[in-house]
């Protein structure tokens, strides 16, 4: 841990949320002498504060650790660089717009990857007037299957759940720009940006 650099986001995190230093200190039941202090880069917080101020400032305790907050504005409102994250335990399937840290289960979850799907691969895209279904030879077995599809515009995210021995059968609005991504559960992520039709 950088002192000063946890010092001066303590100080930013806390300004941003319009609390005084007496007013931290009250919540953590410290001094506010002891939150100057940490401000300062004089010193740091007790460890068994770190959870308490990630919870007070919406963050987490890697980001007061580093003294960063790491927000890439590539990334800002644009849904086709949607992290997609799934827990091999569950099936649980999360999302966020810029790195995160993410736990399911007891697990760290690192994003997916996905790679581009060859032809073979591709899911069938059909226009059947005004609205596009899709569909797949992929088997849905209950151990190997295509856990969800979702679609990604520059302003939306739109995630169809699939299941284990159902076929895949999705209709959603005609739309020409955005990317297709589908995770199977034993071959990991792929996507397609270009319609088999």
């Amino acid at each position: 841990m950088d002192q000063i650099k946890t010092g001066l986001l303590i100080k930013q995190l806390r300004s941003e949320s319009g609390m005084t230093q007496k007013q931290l200190a009250e919540r953590l039941n410290v001094s506010d002498k002891a939150v100057s202090k940490w401000e300062c880069g004089n010193g740091c917080p007790d460890i068994s504060l770190l959870s308490e101020l990630a919870d007070i400032f919406a963050t987490d305790i890697q980001t007061l650790l580093s003294g960063e907050i790491n927000k890439k504005e590539s990334e800002k409102g644009n849904m086709k660089k949607l992290k997609l994250y799934v827990c091999r335990k569950c099936g649980n399937i999360i999302t966020a717009t810029s790195e995160a840290a993410v736990t399911c289960c007891g697990n760290v979850l690192s994003p997916l990857e996905p790679v581009r799907a060859s032809e073979e691969e591709m899911l069938k895209v059909e226009d059947i007037g005004g609205e596009w279904f899709i569909s797949s030879d992929h088997e849905m077995k209950k151990d190997h299957y295509i856990s969800f599809v979702a679609y990604l515009s520059d302003n939306s995210a739109t995630i169809f759940k699939q299941y284990p021995e159902w076929n895949i059968h999705i209709t959603m609005p005609l739309c020409r720009s955005g990317k297709l991504v589908w995770y199977c559960t034993e071959h990991g992520a792929y996507y397609q940006d270009k319609w088999k039709i």
